[in-house]
């Protein structure tokens, strides 16, 4: 059996003895506002990540046989398509995952691919991750909102400067270490 199946099977069985062991009340459960936000963020995460999973893959040979001789030129910009897809997977480890390889077949040094990790987490430019619904859900002050054209939303400056320097620090320093 597939990893992915154990740990979903082990998650739900534990859920389900929390539930019968704590007594808990489903009924009040399901009304609440933080089962309401984790189920939405859930839906939205497992059918956007599979809906870009599988036009990548599917579209992988044509994708990445038109940038090759970019990103074997400047490794650098390996960024863009790793945080790109970051937004559409919603998920470091399904990025990683998935480009990682194409990184290494392209011929880019592993010490470079290491640097570019934090580009993998784009997920936060789209305002639907778990700990931004949860965010603006618990946020009773309204500091924490989704702005006029949701993508100017409260987690957009912080993700990209941290991006950003966290890219640029990793690149500088596997530069120095790697020539």
């Amino acid at each position: 059996m597939n990893m992915n199946y154990i740990i979903e099977i082990i998650m739900m069985s534990i859920a389900a003895l929390i539930l019968f062991v704590g007594k808990a009340d489903v009924r009040v459960a399901v009304k609440g506002n933080v089962f309401a936000s984790g189920m939405n963020a859930m839906v939205s995460i497992f059918g956007v990540a599979w809906m870009g999973s599988t036009f990548f893959l599917g579209n992988q040979e044509v994708i990445m046989g038109s940038v090759a001789g970019i990103f074997t030129s400047w490794p650098i910009l390996f960024a863009i398509p790793l945080f790109l897809f970051s937004i559409m997977l919603f998920s470091q480890a399904a990025t990683a995952k998935t480009l990682y390889p194409v990184g290494l077949a392209l011929g880019l040094p592993p010490h470079i691919l290491l640097a570019l990790f934090p580009a993998v987490n784009g997920y936060f430019f789209l305002p639907n991750y778990p700990t931004e619904v949860a965010a603006i859900g618990f946020d009773r002050t309204g500091t924490t909102h989704i702005g006029k054209y949701v993508v100017n939303h409260s987690f957009q400056l912080a993700g990209f400067i941290t991006t950003f320097v966290s890219i640029g620090i990793g690149y500088l320093i596997a530069s120095l270490l790697y020539g």
